[in-house]
């Protein structure tokens, strides 16, 4: 991000929180800002939107950053996941009503596509940063999987009142747990003498299927470069 886009949108977070991702909330950290209307809406072309989406994508940023700069070495797999999404929560700890008021902008149905893709990027940068090399099916289905686990952590940290957000870190652990259940299975299936072939099948199929060129880890937040 330029100077003046960072700029507006630190301004924006004294007029989300009281006017959600609005045109008002836009035109006055514009000002606030220094920045004219016509200059903060090439940078922002749709304007509020493409502002929260900034928003967003800063918190993913912060997160590829401390996963760059934390030794996870010697935690577990899913506590290395659970810290992650716990450290990107803790990026927008001071911002939980903008992050609410985003919430409610991109549940509206024309905006919906690019809150899926938020959250995908963001389940993208958590797997990038701690070095998945999944280059099959499993690309996809891991940040399918840490989508759905991510985005209903953060519905729930947004109503947790609980000291710490305890509750919220509980509810994180038993989702992680769910899919590990799931993993467990899988594996149950390929051991069932019966369901093996079936097993094979489907991997075969998933080993077919290749994963976008990606960047190199120091290139993280970890979203694919555009085809073409």
């Amino acid at each position: 991000m330029s100077d003046q886009s960072d700029a507006i949108l630190d301004a924006a977070m004294m007029h989300v929180p009281f006017d959600g991702w609005s045109e008002a909330s836009f035109a006055a950290a514009a000002s606030d800002a220094g920045v004219s209307l016509p200059e903060a809406r090439a940078l922002f072309p749709r304007g509020a939107v493409d502002l929260a989406v900034a928003f967003h994508r800063r918190g993913d940023r912060a997160l590829a950053t401390r996963l760059a700069e934390t030794d996870l070495t010697g935690m577990r797999f899913r506590e290395k996941v659970s810290w992650a999404i716990k450290a990107r929560l803790d990026a927008v700890e001071d911002d939980k009503e903008a992050v609410r008021r985003g919430a409610t902008l991109f549940a509206l149905p024309i905006y919906a596509a690019d809150g899926a893709k938020l959250v995908w990027e963001t389940a993208d940068t958590i797997w990038a940063g701690l070095r998945d090399t999944s280059e099959d099916l499993n690309w996809y289905t891991k940040r399918l999987t840490l989508s759905g686990v991510y985005s209903s952590t953060v519905l729930f940290w947004l109503g947790d009142v609980s000291e710490g957000h305890s509750a919220t870190w509980a509810f994180l652990d038993r989702r992680i747990e769910d899919v590990m259940r799931f993993e467990e299975m899988k594996a149950k299936v390929r051991a069932n003498a019966i369901l093996k072939p079936f097993a094979e099948g489907f991997e075969r199929f998933a080993a077919s299927v290749k994963a976008p060129a990606r960047r190199a880890p120091e290139d993280l937040p970890g979203r694919w470069p555009p085809a073409g």
